[in-house]
């Protein structure tokens, strides 16, 4: 029987995926692209779970593709195809999802770090679109990525492959924040308190308003929000809250 390459902790509505095969540096092999599928299936489905931090053991965060199993495989067959529907997972997650990166990634891992809602690395964590310097494009990747990076950067950093650093990764907007080693934890725990203070409803429509790219008229947009707005103001959610804070408390969704 198979180790297992990715684990799940749920404590205190917080859900903590790891990935965990470090002898392959976390590279997305057909195991661990299923596993991790399988798991946060289970956390969007799971009521209880309010948060996701997605992590790993080891140096590296995620490697990318893993080529072993890639080499001589016809294109049907490439482990690639299962890509999409990871990051479409993150991506449409109706939890927040925060990656928090102790270490480097790499092609796909790059691109599920752009799927995250929010993503913290330490600064000696390194980032490269490597595709192209192995005879590949950054394609699948690109869905997630080109829509975080500033045009000029991504034209430069996928053409070149070039490595580069944390803070370079906060500064074209790939990663939220660039912290110390030593505070990686307590800047991933910040942000988990703040999304536990955001009620799960308003939060998964808030996710999905980020994503809707605008269509119509400028009236039409307008009508669209406006009835999103109305709708969540006359909410379970939105009554709740504003009892909360007239009476001074912690709304009933803040464990």
């Amino acid at each position: 029987m198979s180790t297992e390459l990715v684990r799940l902790d749920i404590t205190d509505g917080v859900a903590t995926v790891t990935l965990d095969s470090p002898a392959n540096r976390n590279a997305l092999s057909r195991q661990l692209r299923g596993e991790l599928l399988a798991h946060l299936d289970a956390v969007l489905a799971d009521d209880a779970v309010r948060v996701v931090v997605l992590t790993h053991t080891g140096t590296v965060f995620c490697a990318g593709m893993d080529l072993k199993e890639s080499r001589g495989a016809a294109a049907q067959d490439q482990g690639v195809n299962e890509v999409p529907r990871i990051l479409q997972t993150l991506l449409t997650s109706s939890k927040p999802v925060i990656a928090r990166l102790s270490g480097p990634a790499r092609a796909g891992g790059v691109g599920i770090v752009a799927a995250c809602d929010i993503a913290v690395a330490a600064e000696n964590a390194t980032f490269a679109f490597s595709e192209v310097r192995i005879g590949v494009v950054p394609a699948v990747i690109s869905v997630t990525v080109l829509p975080r990076l500033l045009p000029r950067a991504a034209q430069e950093l996928y053409l070149t492959g070039e490595t580069f650093d944390a803070r370079r990764a906060a500064e074209i907007g790939l990663i939220n924040a660039a912290v110390p080693a030593e505070g990686l934890d307590a800047e991933v725990a910040r942000y988990v308190g703040m999304l536990r203070l955001g009620a799960p409803g308003a939060l998964a429509a808030t996710k999905q308003l980020l994503q809707a790219p605008p269509e119509g008229t400028l009236e039409e947009r307008f009508a669209r929000m406006l009835d999103l707005s109305a709708q969540f103001f006359a909410g379970a959610e939105g009554q709740e809250g504003m009892r909360a804070f007239a009476e001074k408390r912690p709304p009933s969704w803040v464990g």
